[in-house]
């Protein structure tokens, strides 16, 4: 009997999880597994705004792919996805070609700029490892030069985040903990930092309770924030942006602009001939393609309707990490001959909104909202459960958040 080859491709919340499962549950005598992902490491998104703003350094936030998937089970490729072939069930990368007969699709995201003139030459967005890396050193040396410049350069220390979604707000929130720091180190007086978040709806956080978005707001205010709500980002340059609100334009001035407002789905994805909604692929309920009996997406690159609001569910990691155990499990059930595949159901069991070291927000179970210190170790507590559900006790003691207080 041929064992059939699966490949997953990218390896992030939903594809290394989907690996993990995997090995777990299918024998190398049941299958050939492949894992490809372009670095020898998976990275933790929602912690990438920390590595921004310089508050976490981002070894925490990456873990090696040796340390939890077994090579003896798992064949792992480190090399870049060019394009998939489903008609002839190819993957193509940078070094070689692979072929499949269940593919797993977890690429990930890609930041969505909305057209927006001069985003993509002048602002900095949170997309990976490096670019968290980048956004933290081009903040911190604007604020040496500040002092090295003969004439007063406002633009250095004026910080611009677009967008108040859960992205942009985290991120202004570790921002707003990092300047007094920063402003120690570099001799900066905190007076004269400006640090501004920029959103074209009418509220941070849209969709999240207006009790806790108030709270946020608040305890954000209170460091610092600027709030620039029902204001659009009409143009980014070398300068920094132009905004309008109420058909007025005005021009802010800073060289530390971050685009956290939007994301989409692995270009590859509809470039390689796939249906998508967006940069997403509609799944249908087992988490196949529409047109493909042997294509699973998983995480940013699925799309999922919430029956309830007819919108789609938020592509977060929680969902990323159920699908893996839907996808395993129907991956399982396809190479041992059984058609009959689980229906995926998300099981939203909260969202919580970090707001820096020992703050937070979130609505958990069964809408009981937490502010403060108890929402924050919430957050950590959610954290921690994924690191012990993809590498155990080991994992969770070495990257984990295990000082729930600070």
């Amino acid at each position: 009997m041929n064992r059939p080859n699966i490949v997953i491709v990218g390896a992030g919340y939903g594809g290394i999880m989907t690996a993990v499962n995997l090995q777990k549950q299918v024998s190398p005598e049941e299958a050939n597994i492949t894992l490809v992902n372009k670095n020898d490491y998976h990275y933790q998104t929602t912690w990438l705004h920390e590595n921004a703003a310089g508050t976490l350094h981002h070894d925490r936030t990456r873990i090696a792919i040796k340390d939890v998937v077994d090579f003896n089970k798992i064949n792992f490729v480190q090399d870049t996805v060019e394009s998939i072939d489903p008609k002839s069930k190819t993957v193509k990368l940078e070094d070689g070609e692979l072929s499949y007969d269940y593919l797993v699709i977890g690429l990930g995201f890609e930041s969505a700029t909305f057209g927006i003139e001069g985003l993509e030459e002048y602002a900095y967005s949170i997309q990976n490892i490096n670019s968290a890396r980048l956004i933290r050193d081009h903040i911190e040396y604007n604020f040496a030069q500040y002092n090295l410049e003969k004439e007063e350069r406002q633009d250095l220390i004026t910080i611009v985040v677009g967008g108040a979604g859960f992205t942009g707000i985290e991120f202004v929130a570790e921002v707003a903990n990092r300047i007094p720091e920063l402003c120690q180190e570099y001799d900066v007086p905190r007076e004269k930092v400006r640090l501004l978040n920029v959103e074209g709806g009418p509220t941070a956080l849209a969709g999240f309770d207006p009790e806790l978005v108030e709270y946020a707001m608040n305890r954000l205010e209170e460091k610092g924030v600027e709030f620039r709500l029902g204001t659009m980002i009409k143009k980014c340059n070398e300068e920094g942006i132009i905004v309008e609100k109420d058909e007025e334009q005005e021009e802010i001035k800073s060289k530390n602009v971050i685009w956290a407002a939007g994301v989409t789905g692995n270009s590859i994805v509809q470039e390689s001939g796939f249906e998508v909604n967006r940069g997403r692929v509609p799944v249908r309920d087992d988490l196949r393609t529409p047109d493909y009996d042997d294509v699973f997406v998983v995480g940013d690159c699925a799309v999922i309707m919430n029956p309830d609001s007819e919108r789609p569910y938020p592509p977060t990691a929680q969902i990323a990490i159920q699908m893996a155990d839907t996808t395993a499990h129907n991956l399982k059930q396809l190479i041992n001959g059984n058609d009959k595949l689980e229906s995926f159901q998300p099981n939203i069991q909260g969202t919580v909104a970090s707001l820096g070291y020992t703050d937070a927000i979130g609505v958990v179970f069964d809408d009981t909202k937490l502010y403060g210190r108890s929402a924050s170790i919430m957050k950590k507590a959610i954290d921690n459960r994924y690191l012990l559900k993809l590498g155990g006790v080991g994992l969770l003691l070495k990257k984990g958040k295990l000082d729930m207080y600070h």
